[in-house]
């Protein structure tokens, strides 16, 4: 019997007789809740929220017309970059400022307490991609509303101003770049002109320039060893030709040649004389002829004798002894082409030895073609860079500009934050509410889970199902008059507590209505 239990049938019954016994237990129970959940809506502290949006605007038509030389400045989380900005020391500061916490002067400790309390409960997010929401909550409304008015200021000057700083460092970074380089392009210039002064073949092409002139100068020596070979044969045809011919030749002189004329003419005169007479024309004509060219022989013989032999002709031996003038031409010739070809082997030595000359510059230059190739890269690496960060300079100034006229990232306050009227979250009257209900129900389920639960014998049913034997009567209890007096004074007891909470209740709803007023 100790583990028996009330059936649900036999419940309700078990359910009203306990009620009536123990209603000033149930009472008192949903007395205190109900006041206890009222008084902890009341000291509860009311907390009042206010927001407001900022709207980031990345570009404009500014930033249109600078597309390419302007760096607009790009977000890429909103809500943790203004987490950053927004709970930073000096903002908080300003806010501590703004929301009179610094007019009690608190230390260094309790202003880190403070800038922590405000932190929790501040709220930022971003609802869309160029939105960022701030919400703060705060026991009072004017405070809330002006710290939150006051936060998107703050965020939208030190995101503005840190804009500014940030392309302003940018520019003079760039501009440090620029004159580093400057100085270092400088330096490699006036190396690569030092190294070129240095070594006259170090020019550029000077390798195109000597193996130009080599091949120029090879090309020289063949031809010049062609003519000095074609000068060689004709020299040694020449001299072949020079020794069939003889230096000297037996001419016939002019007396000669009168004597042979006067014996053909004695000649002449003997056959006509065979068969005419001395009056004959042709044999006087013939006399004639003899006459004169004996006359002429005379003549010759007197000047011969006459005129010294000094002046005698370079090309005669004698009268009858002369030079060969085709020997002579020969002669020449061979003098010719034994000069041309000594001038030939003179000009192929001088260009064999220009070739050896221009060789050993064409080594000088191989030597040098890498100092000055590595001199070369330095200049040309340096010289791009710098043009490079030139063009990223005057890019950088044009952000600078644009962010110091806040014409490239701007921010605008899309909802400015207003007054909050009615605190957040649960009021006095979900307390309420709930402390009604919760005194309600807790005490009805504590009950009932008594009377489920308890093992004593409640009903005449109970005892024929747990002993198996029927029950012919029961006798109901009587309460006595001092019973009757004492269940009298715990229901007006039970009326008073529920008339007393419910005043409550009235009264305090009542200043709640006087205090917003």
């Amino acid at each position: 019997m100790a583990n028996a239990m009330v059936p649900m049938g036999e419940l309700v019954p078990v359910l009203l007789t306990e009620a009536r016994r123990r209603k000033l237990t149930l009472g008192t129970m949903f007395a205190v809740i109900a006041i206890a959940a009222l008084v902890i809506g009341v000291s509860l502290p009311r907390k009042y929220e206010s927001s407001t949006t900022i709207l980031v605007q990345e570009s404009n038509i500014v930033t249109g017309l600078m597309e390419g030389r302007a760096v607009a400045t790009g977000v890429a989380d909103r809500a943790a970059i203004a987490r950053e900005v927004i709970f930073s020391r000096k903002v908080m500061t300003e806010i501590l400022a703004a929301g009179g916490w610094l007019d009690r002067h608190p230390s260094a400790i309790e202003q880190d307490r403070m800038i922590e309390a405000i932190t929790d409960r501040t709220k930022i997010t971003s609802p869309r991609d160029n939105l960022i929401q701030i919400t703060y909550a705060d026991s009072l409304p004017e405070r809330s509303f002006h710290v939150t008015q006051r936060l998107a200021e703050l965020f939208i000057q030190e995101s503005l101003a840190a804009k500014e700083r940030e392309s302003r460092n940018a520019f003079e970074f760039i501009d440090g770049q620029v004159q580093a380089y400057h100085k270092k392009l400088t330096d490699a210039e006036d190396k690569l002109k030092t190294y070129r002064e240095a070594n006259v073949d170090a020019r550029p092409g000077g390798e195109a320039d000597s193996n130009s002139r080599i091949a120029q100068l090879r090309s020289q020596i063949e031809q010049a060893r062609l003519e000095l070979m074609e000068q060689r044969s004709r020299e040694s045809a020449l001299v072949s030709q020079v020794s069939g011919e003889s230096e000297i030749t037996a001419v016939q002189t002019r007396a000669s040649t009168y004597r042979v004329q006067l014996a053909e003419l004695q000649n002449q005169l003997d056959r006509l004389l065979l068969t005419y007479t001395d009056d004959y024309p042709d044999v006087v004509r013939i006399r004639h002829q003899i006459q004169d060219i004996q006359d002429a022989l005379k003549r010759d013989e007197q000047q011969r004798a006459l005129a010294p032999r000094t002046n005698k002709g370079p090309s005669s031996v004698d009268d009858s002894i002369q030079y060969n003038p085709l020997y002579q031409e020969l002669r020449s010739k061979l003098n010719e082409a034994r000069r041309n070809g000594s001038a030939i082997a003179s000009r192929l030595s001088v260009t064999e030895g220009m070739l050896e000359a221009e060789l050993e510059r064409s080594k000088r230059i191989a030597n040098s073609e890498n100092a000055l190739s590595e001199l070369t890269r330095d200049y040309e690496v340096n010289r791009d860079i710098y043009q490079d960060l030139l063009k990223r300079r005057e890019n950088a100034r044009v952000s600078m500009d644009l962010d110091a006229k806040q014409q490239g990232l701007t921010f605008r306050i899309q909802e400015p934050a207003v007054m909050p009227v009615r605190p957040s979250g649960l009021r006095l009257m979900h307390f309420a509410i709930a402390g009604l209900l919760l005194g309600i129900l807790l005490p009805l389920g504590l009950l009932f889970g008594y009377a489920r639960f308890d093992p004593r014998v409640r009903s005449a049913a109970q005892i024929e199902r747990m002993a198996g034997v029927p029950v012919l009567a029961t006798i109901p209890a009587y309460p006595t008059p001092g019973d009757r007096r004492r269940n009298a004074l715990h229901g007006t007891v039970l009326i008073v507590i529920i008339i007393g909470v419910l005043l409550t209740y009235a009264a305090m709803y009542w200043i709640r209505l006087e205090v917003m007023r």
